[in-house]
């Protein structure tokens, strides 16, 4: 089953880059520390056929656009290939260009229950992130958060994100747990697992 959430990892040409996707039911929400990407999919006969379009959220000069633009539309095919999900995908724009990707299942055993969400709570969505330290610390991140009925699944390029959290009359409170999918050299959590 596709379902899940995911650790992406893809390239065109000399352009690697990583983020998270949460994926159900035909929907594809994720993204990484610049870029957040929303999509839809079909399951055809063990074959995964979709689009995701991106849509940058954060101006952060150390990720690139694979090509050239913003806000990209990808047609995409791919199936199992093991735990893993690999892809071919192409810019609606460039259809001759090609881009490789891998999709990788991470844990969500860990993922508490859902809290209550009551009239004039937060809505459901994908919500673009940033997390600053404190206490004269310098450092912080961004990323996405997929906040959806109590619960909370998000990322960037190295982290995931496991939380629920209750919101009630325009007001919000929850809890995240912040892990490495993927070593993160100079970041604020790198090596560790950090609950806020």
């Amino acid at each position: 089953m596709f379902d899940g959430l995911y650790k992406c990892e893809y390239r065109a040409g000399a352009v690697l880059n990583r983020s998270v996707m949460h994926v159900r039911g035909g929907r594809m929400l994720g993204g990484n520390s610049a870029f957040a990407h929303v999509g839809s999919y079909e399951e055809i006969d063990g074959v995964i056929v979709g689009r995701v379009a991106g849509q940058r959220h954060a101006m952060n000069p150390e990720v690139r656009q694979l090509y050239g633009a913003d806000d990209d539309e990808l047609i995409l095919r791919g199936r199992a290939v093991g735990d893993s999900y690999h892809f071919d995908a192409s810019p609606v724009r460039l259809p001759d260009q090609v881009m490789h990707s891998v999709m990788t299942s991470l844990d969500e055993e860990s993922l508490p229950p859902p809290g209550k969400v009551g009239n004039g709570g937060i809505p459901n969505g994908l919500y673009g992130l940033r997390i600053r330290a404190l206490d004269g610390i310098d450092g912080g991140l961004t990323g996405v958060m997929l906040l959806e009925d109590g619960r909370m699944l998000g990322g960037d390029a190295f982290f995931y994100y496991l939380g629920s959290y209750s919101s009630a009359d325009n007001r919000w409170r929850g809890e995240i747990v912040n892990q490495e999918h993927t070593a993160a050299r100079d970041a604020i959590f790198g090596g560790y697992e950090v609950g806020i």
